[in-house]
């Protein structure tokens, strides 16, 4: 059976560590006959849903991705399997098990529902992958930013890096990045925490941030974005060490920071780490070195209040007035995290009002309220 991906702008990035694996793959804009692959956030999931609904094909639809490793049964309800967490090893090792006519259930890493009874069977876990194995993407067919690490220690109850990619953090070596990085003039990244590189997610290693930027910085024609989209970097890891390393190797002057909430009390029930201290501090460290911090909140979140929402947007104020910018999110519950049944809670409207005066002003860019299917979203 021909293999097909399903792309989309929005998968571009898995698909690109996948493609290597599946060279006889093509891309498709539509399901076909064959073997379909999908890759989607619970954002994307109605729409993924309805298309293979009404494929009309004769198809066999694998799915993988944020959304159907978080709720496998729902998705089962659309698809024949589904490649829970890392793909790099279970898809290929599917892909052939489902070839060759054989029965799936000794494919470690994903979930299938027996046709006969309907009853969902999710196989035994497969061991996390380890990067320096896998090509970050095909340069022949799809690129993306180098994956640098993986797995995120904190266990915030809104995301699902640490439930796809588990709570240790594995790093891609210096030279595999350094091979990488030979297909590129500018340099990005991805990683849940950019200055963590090295380091166990917890303690940094400043020391082998700058080994692997000092090794970038000496390859010929090439511009380092380090702690930038689509990475970031943790409050409590910026410092004048870590800033002055941006300053020393790399273009980019502005660094994306997960501030989150501007409530200590949120910060705490969400199991975010740090506090509203680190934030500003991160915040400040940057200014001194002129580095514009651009700085990410989430807004709805269950317990939040209409003081804290004040609070997180005194800090949004104040982080603006200095000369920093700010991403403002509405909480969307995930599959397989703690707030996957949550109720976001409501923006007030003094809260509401006075972020979209700050958008006007060219200082605040996202949404803060629940998000609004588009005419052309809805089509």
């Amino acid at each position: 059976m021909d293999v097909h991906f399903r792309y989309s702008k929005k998968n571009s990035y898995s698909f690109a560590v996948l493609s290597p694996l599946l060279p006889e793959a093509g891309f498709v804009d539509k399901p076909v006959n064959g073997i379909m692959i999908y890759s989607f956030t619970t954002r994307q999931a109605a729409k993924v849903f309805m298309e293979v609904k009404n494929a009309g094909t004769n198809s066999i639809f694998i799915a993988g991705g944020p959304h159907p490793s978080g709720a496998p049964a729902e998705t089962l309800e659309y698809f024949d399997y589904v490649v829970i967490g890392e793909g790099e090893e279970t898809l290929p090792e599917l892909v052939k098990t489902i070839q060759k006519g054989k029965a799936p259930g000794k494919v470690p890493g994903i979930a299938y529902r027996d046709t006969e009874t309907g009853t969902v069977f999710i196989t035994s876990e497969r061991p996390y992958a380890d990067l320096d194995s896998y090509p970050c993407f095909n340069p022949e067919k799809l690129r993306a930013p180098i994956e640098i690490s993986r797995g995120c220690p904190w266990g915030c109850k809104y995301c699902q890096t640490p439930r796809l990619f588990g709570r240790e953090v594995r790093h891609r070596s210096i030279d595999s990045i350094v091979r990488n990085a030979g297909h590129y003039n500018d340099l990005r990244f991805i990683a849940s925490n950019a200055f963590g590189y090295g380091s166990d997610g917890i303690h940094p290693r400043f020391d082998k941030v700058e080994k692997l930027l000092s090794t970038l910085h000496k390859l010929p024609d090439k511009k380092i974005f380090f702690g930038t989209f689509p990475s970031e970097v943790r409050p409590e890891f910026v410092s004048n060490e870590s800033v002055e390393l941006i300053r020393k190797y790399c273009a980019n002057d502005t660094l994306s920071l997960g501030a989150q909430s501007g409530s200590d009390r949120i910060l705490k029930e969400i199991r975010r780490g740090h506090t509203v201290g680190d934030s500003i501090s991160a915040v400040e460290c940057c200014l001194e070195h002129e580095i514009v911090p651009a700085v990410d909140f989430i807004f709805g979140l269950p317990t939040e209040t209409e003081e804290d929402q004040e609070k997180s947007l005194d800090l949004v104020r104040w982080i603006c007035k200095k000369g920093g910018t700010v991403r403002a999110h509405y909480l969307t519950p995930l599959p397989g995290t703690p707030y996957a049944s949550a109720v976001p809670s409501e923006v007030s409207d003094k809260v509401r009002r006075e972020l979209g005066k700050l958008a006007l002003g060219g200082k605040l860019t996202g949404y803060w309220e629940k998000h609004r299917k588009s005419e052309k979203e809805s089509n």
